[in-house]
């Protein structure tokens, strides 16, 4: 049975109609930004991932759907998106392995040392830069409004267990400043990717992957042109 869908959303298909997914007509919808995340980010079988901000569940539910993720949870503080992440776990048959909490980063209900991996597609304009949009769930999406870079590294190294991984995107102008943040946590980057939204393109993003723990050590992947591999 198709879960509700609320007179202010719509259904739409993505991978050849493998991921059906709920969303806001209006509001906020997921961008390629998710997308890139789900595809950098190292998966093993069986890993228990955690994805802070989850937003509609798009990345777990890419994870779940191409890799071999064992178990995935999501933390979203606005409630329709939450909302939206638990019928689309029901729609794509993975309520058994995906759960959705409804809570604040900063004070995040949850069992400290449980995650394999944690991911995140953050807010990453700080929130008293350029126009703020006037629907409240696009603003608490793109700015640091509710939650700044630190809550979120704070959080990721609560949930992570010893050697576990934290995958990230952000503004490649802002590089050195979440390369330095992270060590402060210590979780050690480990991988960047640049992406470009085209060849002849001043890099947009980077992608960066750190280890809770880890021994200094980086490695810079071949840069990342337009969607990638990943077309949906």
């Amino acid at each position: 049975m198709c879960p509700e869908i609320r007179p202010d959303e719509r259904l739409d298909q993505f991978m050849e109609g493998r991921l059906k997914l709920i969303q806001s007509r209006d509001g906020y919808r997921f961008s390629i930004d998710a997308v890139l995340l789900s595809e950098f980010v190292t998966i093993r079988p069986e890993d228990v991932v955690f994805d802070i901000g989850t937003g509609c569940g798009i990345i777990l539910l890419i994870l779940l759907l191409t890799r071999q993720a064992g178990h995935a949870f999501g933390l979203e503080i606005q409630e329709s998106l939450a909302s939206q992440a638990r019928r689309n776990a029901v729609l794509n048959g993975f309520e058994d392995k995906m759960g959705i909490i409804l809570g604040d980063i900063k004070n995040p209900p949850l069992v400290k040392k449980i995650a394999d991996v944690v991911i995140c597609n953050p807010p990453y304009r700080k929130a008293e830069s350029g126009r703020i949009n006037p629907d409240q769930r696009r603003a608490i999406a793109r700015h640091e409004i509710l939650a700044s870079i630190d809550d979120i590294l704070r959080a990721a190294r609560s949930l992570l267990k010893k050697k576990g991984r934290l995958a990230i995107i952000y503004p490649s102008v802002r590089l050195v400043d979440i390369l330095l943040r992270m060590r402060r946590y210590d979780l050690e980057p480990k991988k960047v990717r640049i992406h470009y939204p085209a060849l002849e393109s001043d890099s947009r993003l980077a992608l960066i992957e750190a280890v809770l723990g880890g021994k200094p050590g980086l490695e810079i992947c071949p840069p990342l042109i337009g969607q990638g591999n990943f077309s949906i």
